[in-house]
């Protein structure tokens, strides 16, 4: 039954990620949460709390406007005081100049006693640094700022 609660609120959380609605998305988190998102780009790199992941998802949310992540499955492991995670996904959006983005990952959620404390992200970083570069040559000049780290 926990295992089945857990992925109920991973798949909340892509819901609200969807929606953009950061706030709801950012409440279970704890406030030393460590963020890493791979890639030597605008959105690469790793964040050790709060503030800085919710700086990186307002960044997100200005460069991929239209991004949109359908999970493809998740699996669940371990028990409240030490839980894992892991949600595969396929992202996808319609960039700035109109071409199409696509991009495949997978999420590893690590939760403690009812808290998200970190969230590694693996996903085709060549993928994300296309897709970035044609955000900026659209005119979003964000997408080539330097890594949101802490």
């Amino acid at each position: 039954m926990y295992h089945y609660i857990v992925k109920k609120l991973v798949k909340k959380s892509f819901k609200l990620l969807n929606e953009r609605d950061f706030a709801q998305l950012t409440k279970p988190l704890a406030l030393d949460v460590k963020h890493s998102f791979a890639g030597d780009h605008a959105l690469g790199g790793v964040r050790h709390d709060l503030a800085a992941f919710k700086a990186w998802l307002d960044r997100l949310g200005r460069i991929m406007p239209k991004l949109q992540i359908e999970i493809v499955n998740i699996v669940v492991k371990g028990w409240p005081h030490n839980t894992l995670a892991i949600a595969r996904w396929v992202g996808t959006a319609t960039l700035e100049n109109g071409d199409p983005y696509l991009n495949k990952g997978v999420h590893f959620i690590t939760i403690k006693w009812g808290k998200l404390t970190e969230l590694e992200v693996y996903e085709d970083s060549n993928a994300v640094y296309n897709g970035l570069e044609k955000q900026y040559q659209s005119g979003i000049l964000e997408a080539k700022a330097p890594q949101i780290i802490s």
